[in-house]
């Protein structure tokens, strides 16, 4: 029997991080750009906010223009309703480094009637 312990925690986290780097920071058939687009879509959908921040940002570090974010968070609130438009706004927030306004989130489709998402805004 061994001695040493292996904190559990901390083996799995180093496991994720080497299925990140085969499945999303590699390219393929689809560049790693693309793929970290579709994990950051993925995020929004399962609310997760740290990994929102970092996949928004690692996007951005592979070279995802502010258009490519666009296009692929526009596709939350079409599969989310107004709570993917929500988290959107949160992504497009931690790209610029900040949080997102109350007047900006006062504005989604869950507080208004026609929705207001203009990524255009978020520069």
């Amino acid at each position: 029997m061994s001695t040493t312990t292996t904190n559990p925690f901390h083996a799995t986290a180093a496991h994720v991080e080497q299925m990140r780097q085969v499945a999303l920071y590699t390219n393929g058939a689809l560049s790693a750009r693309i793929k970290v687009l579709a994990a950051l879509l993925w995020s929004v959908s399962v609310r997760c906010e740290p990994c929102v921040a970092h996949y928004a940002r690692k996007a951005v570090e592979l070279g995802a223009s502010r258009e490519e974010l666009a296009e692929m968070l526009a596709i939350a609130p079409t599969m989310g309703g107004c709570v993917g438009e929500t988290w959107a706004l949160k992504a497009f927030a931690a790209v610029r480094g900040v949080a997102p306004s109350n007047d900006q989130l006062e504005e989604t489709c869950c507080a208004s009637t026609g929705g207001n998402f203009d990524p255009s805004t978020y520069k």
